[in-house]
């Protein structure tokens, strides 16, 4: 699943509070898209569902996923045409305006594409510096994007990996605020699942138990 910023996902609830466009650090990377009706139970199977949500205050659902290519830089360029998807699923939630979790399911046809997929978006030289950039450009030139690191994350899987954004944003008038912006990523067979979330900077152990609970329900469903 490709590293990049989309308009749909864990940036959603920024989008709403400040009206700016934001997207999610998983998307399709230009695959070719032949979907089965099988792997598409499969990955709807694996997404986030609100029963899995320990709050009530928690809004949102299934959204359609966003198959158009990311945006690249001229440092990360992954290649993905020789790749084949046979299943997405993406959900969102949001509670309040400062906080909100996506879930995304990919299933590729083979677990050897899941393999070349990871080798080329994860470990490519490029990535933190192109991430990094393509946040700052998402949320506009007000922000300012403090970190954007590589995270380590317990091997629940042969493919982990985790990131951290830390970004400034205007709240009201003369008044700032820090956020952080996650994206988990675990592959495993022929499946790739994500979990990405914004929430105040106030809250970021909080979120990082959450994400690894969550990821963790995703990963005993998904059966591709």
């Amino acid at each position: 699943m490709r590293l990049t910023w989309r308009g749909k996902g864990a940036a959603l609830a920024a989008a709403i509070v400040l009206g700016c466009t934001t997207t999610a650090l998983a998307g399709s990377g230009g695959e070719a898209i032949e979907l089965k009706p099988a792997d598409q139970a499969a990955a709807r199977a694996a997404i986030v569902r609100r029963r899995d949500l320990r709050s009530k205050r928690w809004t949102g659902g299934p959204i359609k996923p966003d198959l158009t290519p990311s945006p690249t830089c001229r440092n990360y360029r992954p290649k993905q045409s020789d790749l084949v998807l046979t299943g997405a699923a993406e959900s969102n939630f949001r509670q309040s305006l400062l906080r909100s979790i996506d879930s995304g399911v990919k299933i590729l046809r083979t677990a050897r594409m899941v393999r070349i997929d990871w080798r080329r978006e994860h470990l490519a030289p490029g990535v933190l510096s192109c991430q990094r950039r393509l946040l700052r450009a998402s949320f506009g030139p007000s922000a300012r994007v403090t970190s954007f690191v590589s995270v380590p994350f317990p091997r629940i899987a042969p493919y982990v990996a985790e990131y951290r954004g830390v970004v400034e944003l205007p709240v009201s008038a003369g008044k700032r605020a820090r956020f952080v912006v996650d994206f988990v990523f675990v592959s495993r067979r022929r499946s790739e699942l994500s979990v990405g979330s914004l929430a105040p900077f106030a809250q970021r152990s909080k979120v990082a138990a959450e994400e690894r609970r969550l990821i963790r329900i995703m990963l005993r469903r998904a059966k591709a």
